[in-house]
């Protein structure tokens, strides 16, 4: 097998990175050399690979730094309205090459690197991924940072900075292992601490109504540390803020509890407060109403009100004086985006501060907010939507569960008033949920306290407004928007696949890289399968080499690349491409002699610690790779493989090899999905349901140019009235028989024969997202996907056409909706001078 080129190898070709000027190499060799000896080593005669990369890291960041400061100053003399997005997870991933690539960095460094012996993309390597989310929800926050920097917004994204992020995973004996992911263990170059802006919020307590208003009184207080990351735009000189806080407990936490002794006990106990920021919830999709859970969901929210606050009322550069002392412009100033409930605490925050406060009356108040506050649905699956229990809000903020009774008293009035004896329509609507165990619906209180509205793809918008928020529709229809999920080009083509994103700007230049909708001018080269197939190759050989030495396992690099990469869970359906892996290989040893388009099947992904199916999902995965790898019959026909401990670094290196894209899931089931996205940017072909955003990049590339299968909404609702029989489907589907069978009578698992029982009851008996309902259709379109791989030219033109139509995917896109049609403020392709140019 030829060895493929490192992208280093190929730094003296002309790049779209941009050709190094010798005055650049030179003064990033200089500077690297100086962080080295300066800062890094000092006492040390002999530097490690990490020290080089902290070198280089530091070398980077000093580019950012003046136009990092540049970017304040330009907000706070032109007073721009600010948009504040918030969210609990932000997957950033790596930062060194993103940096790289948008400040133009990257092949000054890579030259210069290389000028001293060294290698940029062993250095990229040691970087550790900063996980700070769970998978899609927090990498599209990520995408957003990006795009509103590139667009020239006034925006800043807010969350937690969590000391440990989402797990490692091991794979032991086919499990699934947690290992804690220690992040910050070596520092992080990226971050600036700003302990001058460190604010205190209060927990617990009780309430007094006074004659001079409400007072939340004998609080414990935490402290919120802000550290601030800068988001650098695409060569515009931009640099916008992500400040993530982190919790600390005051001096004289506990203390004063202390007067008759334990000093020692009492300074241990500051880790209680401080355990807020310490870890992400491993969740996806799936809601665990736990304490501490709720704790960083205020914790976050009630440090950057009074931050967004802070900034609102001195908003002259270097000011810390407050020059506004009315709210009346507030929402002309501060857009906040609740990402998904999780900030939901906004809008009862916000109300608490302009009412007991700032003494703003309540019905301006709530004006007030609901033009300030938008929310973002994510998901529909009832077990992902946020309901707190009443009593562990009356414990933890007791004034909170005040104003949440007040806003859904005015509400349900307001209600009642339209649907006179409508007491149905009361209960469905309230914030509070009767019940055992009465719950605030976090949901409903982020439709009620908001102007907008959206959902993350045409279908699932369409969805929210004629299911899980059919009442509140019918009740404010213009609150309601889509705004279809996109991701970035740079990081999802520039970085990743560079080899793609070079032969590209060959053909059309690079404004697609700020304007992905130009990729339409590939449409006349759909026939010209040539520019696009070496590169195609390229990365195929680069992953079998990465897979070889991480798995020992022998690729076949001229195989079909076969990818379901995305967290673990019974609606994203993994077991229906199990199924056909299964099906796949009894049809090999079953006529041996026949000829079959060799696959190379990768399955990868995070399960969440508590989801004992999602986990056996793992196992059966690495047991049938087991079988099917080993088998001398099967040969270099089929492999399977599972993708150990997915995230951003490795989504970069799989991604542009693929051939094919699985986006399998049940349809109404994934609100838009964002990996679909980046397989179609980076030329791999979707196999997939009409669901999510796979319904606009059908309409976008024509439908003949995915392989679409499988029920679709309306089927699935009928199948439900009708009531979904797994049997039927069982008996009358020979294959589909056998594979079950197999895996429920042990042959993948010899060992342990009743290993898979609890999968097979489950497809069997109560199987919500109605697997074996599109087995038959799946193995179907499968089929045509091996009949048109046969086809080279032919698999090819579909490729370039499905490339030459994913521009709307870019959250360029998106971020320029949002901004126009939620926030009210226009993107800007103004370039804030660089440091270097003097300030008129």
């Amino acid at each position: 097998m030829a060895k493929p080129l490192t992208d280093s190898e190929k730094r003296k070709q002309i790049s779209v990175r941009g050709l190094a000027g010798l005055g650049d190499v030179a003064e990033v060799r200089k500077s690297f050399n100086r962080h080295l000896h300066f800062t890094l080593v000092k006492d040390r005669n002999v530097a490690t690979p990490r020290d080089y990369f902290f070198a280089l890291a530091h070398t980077v960041r000093d580019h950012l730094v003046g136009r990092w400061i540049r970017t304040q100053q330009h907000y706070y003399e032109r007073d721009p309205k600010r948009i504040y997005y918030l969210s609990l997870e932000f997957y950033m991933g790596r930062t060194l090459q993103n940096t790289m690539v948008n400040l133009g960095l990257q092949n000054a460094c890579d030259e210069a690197i290389y000028q001293l012996g060294l290698d940029l993309e062993e250095l990229e390597e040691i970087e550790e991924d900063a996980g700070l989310g769970n998978g899609g929800l927090g990498r599209l926050a990520a995408c957003f940072l990006d795009s509103m920097a590139t667009l020239g917004l006034a925006a800043y994204g807010y969350g937690i900075r969590y000391e440990f992020g989402i797990f490692n995973q091991k794979i032991v004996n086919g499990w699934q292992v947690e290992e804690a992911d220690d992040w910050l263990r070596y520092g992080n170059p990226w971050e600036k601490a700003r302990p001058e802006y460190m604010l205190p919020v209060h927990f617990y307590g009780r309430v007094e109504h006074t004659p001079d208003g409400v007072k939340w009184l004998d609080t414990q207080v935490v402290l919120a540390m802000p550290y601030d990351t800068p988001v650098p735009g695409y060569k515009n000189n931009t640099v916008n803020t992500m400040r993530l806080w982190s919790a600390k407990a005051p001096n004289d936490f506990k203390l004063q509890d202390f007067n008759v002794g334990d000093y020692i006990e009492a300074v241990l106990d500051r880790n209680l407060a401080e355990n807020i920021s310490r870890v992400l919830y491993p969740n996806d999709n799936f809601f665990e109403g736990k304490e501490l859970r709720l704790k960083q969901e205020y914790f976050v929210v009630a440090a950057t009100l009074q931050d967004i606050i802070r900034r609102f009322k001195s908003s002259k550069f270097g000011c810390r004086d407050p020059v506004r002392t009315c709210f009346e412009t507030f929402p002309d100033k501060v857009a906040i985006q609740l990402n998904d409930t999780h900030p939901a605490l906004s809008i009862p925050e916000l109300m608490r501060i302009l009412v007991d406060v700032e003494k703003v009356d309540w019905d301006k108040a709530w004006e007030i907010t609901k033009k300030t506050c938008a929310y973002t649905n994510h998901t529909v699956l009832p077990e992902a939507l946020e309901r707190w229990p009443v009593s562990m809000f009356e414990k933890l903020l007791p004034r909170h569960l005040e104003i949440i009774y007040a806003i859904n008293q005015r509400h349900l009035d307001h209600v009642a008033a339209l649907f006179p004896g409508d007491v149905d329509r009361l209960r469905r609507m309230s914030v509070i949920e009767e019940g055992d165990c009465k719950r605030i619906n976090m949901a409903h209180l982020c439709v009620i306290g908001s102007h907008a509205v959206n959902g993350v793809a045409r279908i699932h918008s369409e969805i929210v407004k004629q299911s899980v928020f059919k009442d509140f529709y019918e009740l404010e229809p213009e609150k309601f928007q889509n705004k279809t999920n996109g991701i970035t080009p740079r990081r999802w083509l520039l970085l990743c696949n560079p080899g793609l994103a070079d032969t590209i700007v060959e053909k059309i230049g690079e404004e697609f890289l700020t304007d992905l909708s130009q990729l339409k001018k590939l449409l006349p080269l759909v026939s010209d399968e040539v520019f696009i197939r070496d590169v195609a190759k390229e990365n195929k050989l680069k992953f079998s080499a990465f897979l070889e030495k991480e798995y020992k396992v022998k690729i076949n690099p001229s195989s079909m690349f076969d990818v379901h990469v995305k967290r673990i869970h019974e609606y994203k359906r993994q077991l229906l491409n199990c199924l056909h892996v299964v099906t796949l290989y009894n049809r090999i040893k079953r006529d041996p002699a026949k000829a079959f388009v060799p696959r190379t099947v990768m399955i990868g992904g995070k399960a969440a610690p508590g989801y004992h199916m999602a986990k056996l999902i793992i196992k059966l995965v690495t047991s049938i790779g087991d079988v099917v790898n080993h088998d001398p019959v099967v040969g270099d026909r089929l492999k399977v493989i599972f993708l150990e401990n997915y995230r951003v670094s490795l989504a970069e290196k799989v991604i542009p090899a693929a051939d094919l894209s699985q986006q399998i899931s049940t349809a109404g089931t994934e609100a838009s999905g964002t990996g679909n996205m980046k397989f179609m940017l980076n030329g791999a072909l979707t196999i997939g349901t009409m669901d999510g955003a796979n319904v606009e990049m059908a309409e976008e590339a024509g439908a003949e140019n995915l392989f679409i299968f499988g029920l679709r909404v309306e089927d699935v609702e009928a199948l439900d009235r009708k009531g979904y029989n797994a049997r039927e489907y069982y008996d009358h589907l020979p294959e589909l028989k056998q594979a079950v069978d197999q895996i429920s009578s042990g042959f993948f698992s010899p060992k342990e024969p009743d290993c898979f029982k609890d999968i097979v009851n489950m497809l069997m008996h109560h199987d919500r997202f109605k697997v074996f309902a599109d087995y038959e259709a799946y193995m179907q379109c499968q089929a045509q996907v091996d009949q048109l791989y046969r086809n080279p030219k032919e698999w090819t033109k579909k490729v370039i056409r499905n490339i030459a139509c994913s521009g709307k995917f870019s959250s360029d896109r998106t971020i320029t909706e949002y901004a126009r049609e939620i926030w009210g403020v226009e993107p800007s392709d103004l370039q804030i001078p660089p440091p270097n140019i003097p300030r008129d």
